[in-house]
């Protein structure tokens, strides 16, 4: 087929496409004479990308869509070198695109440790020095290898073929330690550890012999002087050939480092030391090299060394925005549908249904999610899935809600495993929300953990001390299961808001969290169920009432008496003061009543047999039971309570019944 019978073909499809244009694929494979139109349903083509950025990049969209967010911004420009993030906030993505042809401008090298590298750096000791100065000793060496390998590279492509001496001094010293190849880290850390161990690295190259005068000394001094020696020629390379003045600097990036560390003593040393050799990096080699390094918050935040308020002013904690994260949705799938000009409306009124459970979508799932690009891409790409699962053209609000729940059981998984390290008791707390309302006070709490309390703190010997109401309050809400209520507002954390103060006693569990708990009310109240009656500390119990009047207008008055009773409820309830969140679930349950009471009138008018009675005894005791709840959670200011006591008394004694048990005055104001 010629090139143009095959554009007057492409050109009658997208005519006939019964759906807008930014729905239709372009991409035809020709076989003969036939050309067949690939993905034209816009769900079948839809992808938010991969949930790690290494896959991304490879085979997702992080390459074609990359946010240039205040994160990499800083870090691009060397303001900002201690990149601080929760799992899946991104910092992968932000040390990816640094180290790629489009970010930084100079050469970036990638250091990623794996496990055989982990334990080298944790054996890693030196009589005479602390464990975090011996571990910023070897990762010291490792920077320093690398910009000697750099080095001698870049003055041959850069500066010409012929080398100064102080170039030459590296490379004698590169052949001389076995440090020419292009091997694996570990393999360098192993090296460069027996060579500061014993003293032995050559430094002929630099007209040291061995041992540098340093008899006697102690293990680490004797460390401490040959790298001295090998970073001053380095030093002298950089200054010889005018890169700091010339030439961007060479950046060393640091990623992946909780996939070696442990709670250990180690491990802390490990990372510490890391710290303190980037810092030293700056300041060695005059601006010729940047060292940029990506921590988890959960591993930052455990560390305790002397010299950590030196780094403030380095550090940067990634936080994303609902804008941001919904800019970064708009353009992932206006990447993978190929319509480059899809806008807001079309994405969140096309593709997706325009509002769920009444929320506008984009509301909705941002607020449903951990402010982050991963959680953000799992939970799109879990809403495609379900609609491409049953064929859909485009993903409706039912598809949403089957995401919402598979989404909330995901995170509540992986935010255990996240934590794991540093909190590995954290599955057992989230059962203390399981099948609770979402809203929590703190005495409610304390009840709830008190008869766990021993038990953990035996299994968990280690985390005893923290595990007391106050330290289980402190971890969920810095790992952002829990917020607290401050103000008239809900604050989750982000890293940097303080943790829950005394006073502070009402607590929310993150909506992401909540389905997988059965939290979806935000009190531990029971939902009206019209064939539901007992249970609860208010207790009524059935005599036999005299009908004194016809049986219908008997049935009748009752029936107006529940709808009196629920809409003088719905009043006091206006003026109770409750948070919006519980007034608007015990108003939803008291128009449940409502609703039903209709519905059992509606029945009696045609003619249907129905249980007058047995209907206003199940709301009276619905009444009593929701008032004990709300009381016993301390939800619930007084007069609420007392008004639903009341009206269920009331109820009760026009059915001809009896109450017993509960609190409150004997009869309704």
């Amino acid at each position: 087929m010629s090139r143009v019978r095959q554009e007057a073909v492409l050109k009658t499809v997208h005519h006939q496409s019964p759906y807008p244009s930014w729905q239709v694929g372009g991409s035809c494979i020709v076989e003969g004479e036939d050309v067949m139109l690939q993905g034209t349903s816009p769900v079948s083509r839809l992808f938010f990308g991969r949930d790690d950025a290494e896959h991304d990049l490879a085979d997702g969209l992080l390459g074609g869509v990359f946010l240039h967010t205040y994160a990499y911004r800083e870090a691009l420009s060397g303001r900002k070198s201690l990149i601080i993030g929760r799992k899946g906030a991104g910092k992968s993505a932000i040390c990816r695109h640094l180290g790629a042809t489009d970010g930084h401008p100079g050469t970036a090298v990638l250091i990623t440790p794996d496990d055989a590298a982990g334990d080298e750096i944790r054996r890693f000791e030196l009589q005479g020095v602390s464990g975090d100065t011996a571990k910023s000793l070897i990762w010291r060496y490792v920077f320093a290898v690398h910009a000697a390998r750099y080095l001698c590279e870049h003055a041959r492509t850069a500066h010409g073929w012929r080398a100064r001496s102080s170039v030459k001094a590296l490379r004698d010293f590169l052949e001389a330690n076995d440090e020419t190849g292009d091997e694996r880290l570990y393999d360098r850390l192993r090296r460069g550890a027996r060579g500061l161990q014993s003293a032995n690295l050559s430094l002929k190259a630099f007209g040291f012999e061995a041992g540098l005068g340093l008899n006697g000394a102690s293990e680490g001094a004797r460390a401490s002087r040959q790298l001295e020696v090998l970073e001053n020629g380095v030093s002298a390379a950089f200054v010889d050939l005018g890169c700091a003045a010339s030439h961007p600097p060479l950046l060393l990036l640091v990623d992946q480092l909780e996939q070696i560390w442990t709670i250990d003593p180690d491990s802390h040393a490990l990372v510490t030391g890391l710290l303190l050799a980037s810092k030293q990096v700056t300041g060695q080699y005059g601006g010729a090299i940047r060292c940029t390094l990506f921590l988890r918050a959960d591993i930052y935040d455990t560390l305790h060394f002397g010299d950590a308020d030196k780094f403030h002013s380095d550090e940067l904690r990634i936080s994303w925005s609902q804008e941001e994260l919904a800019h970064l949705a708009l353009s992932r799938a206006a990447t993978s549908l190929k319509a480059t000009a899809l806008t807001p409306e079309q994405l969140w009124g096309d593709v997706f249904p325009p509002t769920v459970s009444g929320e506008p979508t984009a509301e909705y799932l941002f607020r449903r999610a951990l402010p982050r690009p991963r959680d953000m891409i799992q939970f799109l790409n879990a809403c495609r899935d379900a609609a491409d699962r049953r064929g859909g053209e485009h993903i409706t609000e039912e598809d949403v809600l089957t995401a919402t729940e598979q989404f909330s059981r995901w995170k509540l998984t992986d935010l255990a495993r996240e934590y794991s390290v540093t909190h590995p008791f954290l599955s057992q707390l989230f059962l203390l929300f399981d099948n609770h309302g979402y809203v929590t006070m703190r005495p409610a709490l304390e009840t709830r953990f008190e008869p766990h309390r021993e038990r953990l703190q035996q299994e968990f010997a280690d985390y005893a001390d923290g595990l007391t109401p106050q330290g289980v309050l402190d971890v969920l809400f810095n790992i952002g299961f829990l917020g607290v209520k401050r103000g008239h507002a809900v604050v989750y954390s982000d890293g940097s808001q303080t943790p829950p103060q005394a006073g502070e006693d009402e607590f929310h569990v993150h909506p992401c969290f909540r389905p997988a708990l059965g939290g979806l009310g935000p009190v531990d109240v029971t939902a009206y169920s019209p064939n539901r009656i007992g249970g609860g500390n208010f207790q009524l119990q059935v005599v036999q009432g005299r009908d004194v009047s016809l049986g219908v207008s008997r049935e009748a008055r009752l029936l107006d008496d529940v709808t009196r009773a629920c809409e003088r409820l719905i009043r006091q309830l206006i003026r109770a003061g409750l948070e919006d969140d519980r007034q608007e679930w015990v108003r939803a349950q008291i128009g449940h009543v409502l609703a039903h009471t209709s519905q059992v009138r509606e029945e009696l008018r045609s003619g249907a047999s129905v249980d007058v009675t047995q209907h206003v005894l199940n709301a009276a005791d619905y009444f009593g039971r929701l008032a004990v709840q709300l009381r016993e959670q301390r939800m619930g200011d007084e007069p609420i309570t007392r008004r639903l006591e009341d009206e269920a008394r009331v109820l009760i004694r026009a059915a001809g019944g009896a109450v017993g048990g509960g609190g409150g005055s004997d009869s309704a104001p």
